[in-house]
């Protein structure tokens, strides 16, 4: 007999959701975890490039201090698992990449008045790190915005609403942006470097 309730549970959750919450709850955790080694790696990829530019461009000190104090406010943000069911602390950690992010695209902009800098082979280096990086952010975040959007989904549904009431499931956060492009659009790399004037014939 008890063995029989235990099959009518097990039945009567799975077709409440249940074992969809169990399955995009996970998910979500797994995309998130992605997210935030992206997000590391490209945190890590920062003193180099600021010491690179510094070495060529040291008067640049308003957007070297910029990527930096952007850089510290990021990593200020206790980014734990956790932080995806806080919706405050999700849109500081958003805001606070965000800055980061257009702090870098200044940094970039700034290095095109700098022909010896963008010629320089670290810094290039530096260069593709970063925008591979970027695409690798894009790519995280947009399996995270899928994740919560099927975990979102069923949280708001009947029936699985009803379990989602039972057992304490609440909506998450996810990524947002006014423009949606910005999310796919890494800053911009240029290698190429400025050919001489052509010395006319005489």
């Amino acid at each position: 007999m008890r063995f029989l309730w235990m099959v009518l549970l097990t039945m009567l959750l799975s077709g409440c959701g249940y074992n969809t919450f169990q399955t995009t709850d996970e998910q979500i955790k797994a995309s998130w975890a992605e997210v935030l080694n992206q997000y590391q790696r490209r945190a890590d990829l920062i003193p180099n490039l600021v010491n690179t530019v510094k070495g060529f461009a040291a008067q640049e000190q308003t957007v070297l201090l910029g990527v930096t104090e952007a850089r510290a406010r990021v990593g200020s943000i206790q980014a734990t698992p956790e932080l995806v069911n806080d919706p405050q602390a999700f849109a500081n950690f958003q805001a606070a990449q965000g800055q980061l992010t257009s702090a870098l695209s200044r940094l970039l902009v700034v290095s095109e008045n700098y022909p010896q800098l963008k010629s320089d082979a670290n810094f290039r280096d530096l260069q593709a790190q970063l925008e591979g990086t970027e695409n690798r952010i894009t790519v995280a975040r947009k399996r995270y915005i899928k994740a919560v959007q099927e975990y979102n989904v069923a949280v708001r549904s009947f029936p699985t609403n009803l379990t989602a009431m039972l057992f304490g499931y609440a909506v998450k956060p996810s990524f947002t942006v006014e423009n949606e492009k910005a999310i796919s659009a890494p800053p911009a790399v240029d290698f190429s470097v400025p050919q001489p004037a052509a010395v006319p014939a005489k």
